[in-house]
């Protein structure tokens, strides 16, 4: 049993060290322009965490009820980060759409890491990952509420 618990503390710090190394300073930019953003600008943020939050769960049965919301996260957050790690190695520095766009995907990445629970021992990437949360849930409901 502790070889279990010791084996799923591992993972979560080996997730947190790869989360640091690709997605935190995306995030934490993303979310920094977003709060500098005037409301005419943050719709642009809004759709942008949507879009890629729903691309991410294309792959996924939402409806299947053996699958639990932890792994939804998972697989979510996962689909994210190979889109920020597939579009990174493109992008030039002076890419402002491009690196907007990755960044985005970071910010859903952490979202959804924070939502699956990887972020329990470490305040810092916790702290982080809810305002990415708090985003992607303002965005969601910003974008239903205004749908063409």
């Amino acid at each position: 049993m502790f070889g279990w618990f010791n084996s799923e503390s591992r993972e979560r710090r080996k997730k947190v060290r790869l989360d640091r190394t690709h997605l935190e300073e995306r995030a934490r930019r993303f979310l920094k322009s977003y709060l500098e953003a005037d409301e005419a600008r943050k719709h642009q943020f809004y759709r942008a965490v949507e879009d890629v939050s729903k691309k991410c769960h294309q792959g996924e049965s939402l409806s299947r009820t053996d699958i639990d919301d932890a792994r939804i996260a998972e697989n979510t957050s996962r689909a994210a980060m190979q889109l920020v790690l597939d579009r990174a190695g493109r992008l030039h520095q002076d890419d402002r759409l491009g690196n907007f766009v990755t960044d985005a995907c970071a910010t859903v990445a952490i979202a959804y890491q924070r939502a699956a629970g990887v972020y329990v021992d470490d305040k810092e990437m916790q702290q982080l990952g809810t305002a990415a949360v708090h985003l992607l849930t303002m965005a969601t409901s910003h974008t239903t509420a205004h749908e063409d």
